[in-house]
């Protein structure tokens, strides 16, 4: 894996051993689905269409590919602010694919093939069925019926111009010969990928590459060439990030998630995790420095609070109070080296995603704390601040304001 940690001086058992595994010779696309399946959870609430257009730039100033921007075939609203979406991307020529949701029914293909027509430019039709027994099961389908869902809303699609997904839900609980029938049937009638679901998170990584590797078999097996996976996975068992990456690991080519990881239930793919673990594996090298901005006006605009401790977003992501992660990182930054800094106490750098360390004083620092937060702040560290201020901090089970901090130094000076 090319690049993954620059800083030297690391050894990383993560690329040692017979579990190390090589990077792909394909590169990763990424489908952003924070204005489509993230907008499904019960606890989010619909941005605006400013704020939707902003999300759409961001994500394409982090080199995601495409971005799922809703499900027209609902109609009502939900078609009108899908077609006035599209309609913007186009006006203000963002660079970013859109695609659209949709059942394999011939009314949802519809729907998107008015957007794509509407807006001037070409929209990918993500046509999806439930596939797992259970499913089947539940809504009173057997596989000749879906089989024909399949045919009419495929076909109708790929006569309209439009590039198909052929989505199938619940994938990871589906009959390899259901999945077959399915996947073969919707290559025959034009789909260009096919895109494997973990519905309700069931997935583990071997699973995931166990799934990959039998879709690729199918591939072959179609004699069609150039088709590509998607994947798409949810977080029930917290296994999103790491099934996405071994599902990219064992062939897959687009990977899907959603800002924070939002969507139904527990919700989707953190797309901002994954994008920091794939560059962290080497497998991506774009710029994320505006990563948090994105994170932020997601949080802001769907009202999903991000926790405080959240990986490489949340508030105290860069943050300690504890004197001996403090002092080392006060030496590596005494030395100008902020790459040390960054990686001392950190697994991610700060520095990709517009961050630094942050030094703060608590009940578990040391003098080193509290120096560290005069000087940067022009403030002279004499002995007998430093005590007062330390002194305060031991007597409390928190970490010091800055507000606390001032008015101890206030205090001090008057």
């Amino acid at each position: 894996m090319s690049g993954a940690l620059p800083l030297t001086g690391i050894y990383d058992w993560n690329q040692s051993g017979s579990a190390s595994i090589t990077t792909p010779e394909h590169p990763v696309e990424l489908n952003d689905e924070t204005l489509r399946d993230g907008m499904q959870a019960a606890y989010v609430t619909r941005p605006s269409m400013d704020e939707q257009v902003q999300l759409l730039q961001l994500m394409a100033e982090l080199g995601i590919h495409t971005a799922n921007i809703g499900l027209p075939g609902a109609g009502g609203t939900v078609y009108s602010e899908t077609l006035a979406l599209a309609q913007e991307v186009s006006r203000l020529r963002i660079d970013i694919d859109l695609n659209c949701a949709g059942r394999t029914l011939v009314n949802d293909a519809r729907a998107i093939a008015e957007i794509s027509q509407a807006c001037g430019q070409q929209v990918e039709a993500c046509l999806f069925v439930g596939s797992s027994p259970i499913r089947m099961d539940v809504q009173g389908w057997n596989l000749d019926r879906l089989l024909g869902f399949v045919r009419e809303s495929i076909t109708f699609a790929t006569d309209e111009g439009l590039p198909v997904m052929f989505v199938t839900e619940d994938t990871t609980r589906a009959a390899p010969e259901d999945l077959r029938a399915l996947y073969l049937t919707a290559i025959e009638c034009g789909a260009a990928r096919l895109c494997l679901s973990d519905t309700v998170g069931h997935a583990t990584p071997p699973g995931v590459h166990n799934l990959v590797s039998f879709i690729r078999s199918v591939i072959d097996e179609s004699g069609v060439k150039g088709l590509k996976i998607d994947w798409h996975g949810h977080m029930d068992r917290g296994l999103g990030v790491w099934n996405a990456v071994a599902a990219y690991q064992a062939g897959a080519n687009r990977l899907h998630g959603a800002a924070l990881g939002i969507g139904e239930r527990v919700g989707n793919v953190p797309m901002d995790q994954l994008l920091i673990n794939l560059k962290l594996l080497g497998y991506i090298n774009q710029d994320l420095t505006s990563l948090a901005t994105y994170a932020d006006l997601a949080s802001v605009s769907t009202h999903v609070p991000i926790p405080p401790n959240y990986p490489v977003l949340g508030s105290g992501a860069f943050e300690t109070g504890t004197g001996v992660h403090a002092d080392a990182i006060i030496k590596a930054l005494r030395r100008g080296d902020r790459d040390l800094a960054d990686r001392v106490y950190s697994a991610v750098p700060a520095s990709w995603v517009g961050r630094e360390q942050v030094i703060c004083v608590g009940h578990m620092s040391g003098k080193s704390n509290v120096i560290w937060w005069l000087e940067e702040r022009g403030i002279e560290p004499t002995d007998t601040l430093v005590d007062t201020i330390l002194t305060a901090a031991k007597a409390g089970n928190r970490l010091l304001t800055n507000q606390e901090i001032e008015e101890i130094i206030s205090a001090q000076t008057t």
